[in-house]
């Protein structure tokens, strides 16, 4: 059975089914690869109010490095997985992390926060290592139920290392300041390198073309790159430069009307607009962005700061909000992800996903109802819920959905704007949310209708994707019955 992929080549030949041991170190590479991107994204944020210190500037400062990596990591995603099936995955994902081991380098020795965000933005370049992993993942693993297994150790890993990530950056900050979490991240950078360039087979995609894009790609990241500090500037509501959000919107539209412009004419398209026009393209993008809207600010912002808040909330501190929340819900995503995935090869992909965002639904809705109980047992039995429907099932089928998706003459291309889809819904996720709750109660009043009123919006967005996830056609090659 070929891979939904396509007929890729593996080193110069046909693609192979994939040996145990062969396997086995695949997977012990691709892991630390996914580790060190995880580390960047979730390592410092314990770490965010020593950098303000030690840089001698604000907590918005240091903010706005955070944005650049994010951007950077969503710009980056939209093509370094097609170029990977040009010139060879393997040495693409080993420069993204050799880069991401010199952005790790320049952020610890930042003096300033201008060298800061460019350490940030070099970082962002890991932005595909996800994606670009399972793709290389399906080339050496055909049968369904094995890559479905392996897909959700993956991914999972993707949701937070067991929550251990951020509780290890806190004590490295503690005792050695924000520098060490940046040379840890460097070092186990510097490992997947050497792991991948040493353990990971050589393949490409066996289309025929050789030639990237370079001026639709252009476009197309000059497109939603502005759109995301659009959306970013947006977040800041009452203190937002509205005029800069305007700019920014119509230069996103306009990069955007160039890319649809460039791919209908051009002879090797990053993109071909009928691949565009695919229900399996727009559906599947469609239901990542309205989750990641739905959920991304309940979990990474609403959640932690109800626990930390001392009107309204629990009145926790950094670390104790962490240990209640987002640790089990990153134990529970990564524990249910390769469940979720084998299930997706054997019970279908489309059953999953719609069991996954209804149980966030209702997930959500849990800690919605009892945020005025003021109760710590309620936050972390609603945070393990979530982690289970959302981390550990919804984030697993829709990132596995992009890959087994994706066309047999463009498999990159997908899983490119797929990672897009996912940092786009995280920065619209906050502006949404957040607008929610300080239009109903901002946090300082000692309400909660803020927080469970912003819950209840997310859980509306889900129930939107929960309709458009009946739009995601079948993946029939990556199912088996039984």
């Amino acid at each position: 059975m070929s891979a939904p992929g396509g007929p890729d080549t593996v080193a110069g030949g046909p693609g192979r089914a994939g040996r145990p041991a062969r396997v086995g170190a695949l997977m012990a590479a691709l892991l630390v690869a996914c580790f060190a991107f995880q580390l960047n994204a979730s390592m410092l944020s314990p770490a965010l109010a020593d950098m303000a210190t030690s840089l001698h500037t604000t907590s918005v400062s240091i903010g706005n490095t955070q944005t650049a990596f994010f951007t950077s990591a969503a710009v980056f995603s939209l093509f370094l997985p097609r170029l990977g099936d040009l010139i060879g995955r393997r040495k693409v994902l080993t420069g993204m992390l050799v880069l991401m081991v010199v952005g790790c380098a320049v952020s610890a020795l930042a003096g300033d926060v201008p060298m800061l965000f460019v350490g940030r933005v070099l970082q962002g370049v890991s932005g595909p290592v996800v994606p670009l992993c399972l793709i290389m993942l399906r080339n050496e693993v055909r049968e369904p139920k094995t890559y479905g297994t392996l897909l959700g150790v993956i991914t999972a890993v993707n949701g937070g290392i067991a929550g251990v990530d951020s509780v290890a950056g806190g004590s490295l900050t503690d005792h050695f300041g924000f520098g060490a979490v940046f040379w840890t991240m460097a070092a186990v950078a510097a490992i997947g390198a050497v792991l991948v360039a040493t353990f990971t087979p050589e393949s490409r995609a066996a289309s025929g073309t050789t030639r990237m894009d370079w001026l639709g790609t252009v476009c197309l990241a000059v497109s939603v790159g502005t759109l995301l500090l659009a959306l970013d500037e947006a977040g800041k509501l009452g203190a937002a430069n509205w005029a800069y959000v305007a700019v920014m919107a119509v230069v996103a539209v306009v990069a955007f009307a160039l890319f649809w412009r460039t791919e209908g004419r051009t002879a090797h398209p990053l993109v071909a607009l009928h691949h565009l026009r695919r229900r399996a393209t727009w559906s599947l993008l469609a239901c990542t962005l309205l989750t990641m809207t739905g959920v991304f600010a309940i979990m990474n912002g609403l959640v932690p700061a109800f626990a930390q808040d001392g009107d309204a909330g629990l009145g926790m501190s950094a670390t104790g909000s962490a240990w209640w929340t987002l640790t089990p819900y990153a134990l529970a995503g990564f524990a249910m992800g390769p469940l979720a995935g084998r299930a997706a090869a054997t019970w279908g992909y489309g059953r999953m996903l719609r069991f996954g965002l209804t149980g966030s639904i209702v997930a959500v809705a849990v800690l919605a109802a009892t945020l005025h109980m003021d109760s710590r047992a309620w936050l972390l039995i609603g945070s393990l819920l979530v982690g289970i429907t959302y981390a550990g099932v919804g984030n697993i089928i829709l990132n596995g959905l992009g890959i087994v998706l994706s066309p047999d003459d463009n498999p990159g291309f997908l899983p490119g704007l797929n990672a897009g889809a996912f940092n786009l819904g995280a920065g619209v996720s906050f502006v949404i949310l957040d607008a929610v709750q300080s239009a109903v109660h901002p946090s300082s009043s000692g309400s909660t209708a803020g927080y469970s009123t912003a819950m209840i919006a997310g859980m509306i967005l889900i129930a939107v994707a929960l309709a458009v996830s009946f739009l995601i056609p079948k993946p029939t090659k990556a199912e088996v019955a039984g």
